[in-house]
């Protein structure tokens, strides 16, 4: 058994969060595009409105080196411990000329906190039927290549988690960030138990030709798509997914920034859009019991933290999540 995994109360949601997961970067922050405070704010705005406390959520456990080693090479580890490669992973040129030792505790340790997350939500998927990490979704790491923002391979650390640890055999990725998500795509390449149905808008980063080769269901879109092509080739895609594949649980990748105005997305999908796509992928988990982890991914703007709480609550509202299995 991972250390990464372990029973939570009765009276506790799946709900896996820790104050730790925001990132502060000396106000350097401030120069990326990315909402830093994003995960805080998500819980700030379920906590406001009463839907949780604090004491129903999860705390995970750090993902330490010896977990992350289950996929990542030492080589890659390593690498971490040079500014200049972290700050091309996160993107922030400035991250470059901080001390390595302050960059592992404003970025890497938040981001390890979020990976021992995802790798907890999964477990708490299969106990529960559904489980949310309000961190995560790194889909731009693979096993020895960190980049978008994602310097850890919590995807496919989740999934090898399963499989050693809970007799997991079949695995689905539903992946709707609106980029293509290479990382763990490189990880199973060649992989028949990872099912892989990816929607993405196929003109923006990562174009990762190789890695798309292990998708078996891909779905490209082109810039400004809306809420009704959205939908029709989500529905009609996914639905088609579960014919062909069934697996034990549902990893999904929950991106927001496929939302109109989104400087790197390009999509115009609607508030609405975003809170119906997931609904509609809780519902289709629920009717055909198939456990379901949400990661909540790429999101570029300061008001897609209320969307997802948002989201959120109307899962619980339309009776797809509760504090108990049976609900």
């Amino acid at each position: 058994m991972t250390s990464l995994h372990f029973d939570i109360r009765e009276d506790q949601w799946p709900l896996v969060y820790d104050e730790k997961y925001n990132v502060s970067f000396c106000g350097f922050e401030k120069f990326h595009v990315f909402d830093a405070k994003k995960w805080r704010n998500i819980v700030e705005y379920l906590i406001e409105a009463n839907f949780i406390t604090r004491e129903c959520l999860v705390k995970p456990l750090e993902a330490k080196e010896n977990e992350l080693l289950l996929v990542h090479t030492k080589k890659y580890l390593k690498s971490l411990k040079w500014s200049g490669r972290v700050a091309m992973i996160a993107e922030v040129p400035a991250v470059a000329l901080i001390p390595n030792v302050l960059v592992q505790h404003a970025y890497l340790r938040p981001m390890r906190l979020q990976t021992g997350g995802s790798v907890l939500a999964g477990k708490l998927a299969l106990d529960r039927g559904w489980a949310i990490n309000v961190g995560g979704g790194f889909h731009h790491c693979s096993a020895g290549r960190g980049g978008g923002f994602c310097p850890y391979a919590d995807i496919t650390l989740l999934i090898k988690n399963l499989v050693m640890h809970c007799n997991v055999q079949n695995t689905m990725i539903v992946d709707l960030d609106a980029h293509q998500g290479n990382g763990y795509e490189r990880d199973f390449l060649g992989v028949p138990e990872v099912y892989i149905m990816d929607m993405y808008n196929r003109h923006i980063y990562p174009k990762d030709e190789e890695a798309k080769r292990a998708i078996r269901r891909k779905i490209e879109l082109g810039n400004r798509v809306e809420d009704l092509e959205y939908m029709l080739k989500l529905r009609r895609n996914l639905k088609l997914a579960l014919q062909e594949f069934k697996p034990d649980i549902l990893v999904y990748n929950a991106g927001t920034d496929i939302l109109d105005s989104d400087p790197l997305g390009h999509m115009c999908v609607s508030e609405i859009g975003i809170i119906k796509r997931d609904e509609f992928v809780f519902e289709i988990c629920k009717d055909q019991r198939i456990p379901v982890v949400m990661l909540t991914s790429g999101g570029y703007l300061r008001k897609t933290a209320k969307i997802i709480a948002d989201s959120i609550m109307n899962l619980k509202n339309k009776g797809l999540i509760g504090c108990n299995k049976q609900d």
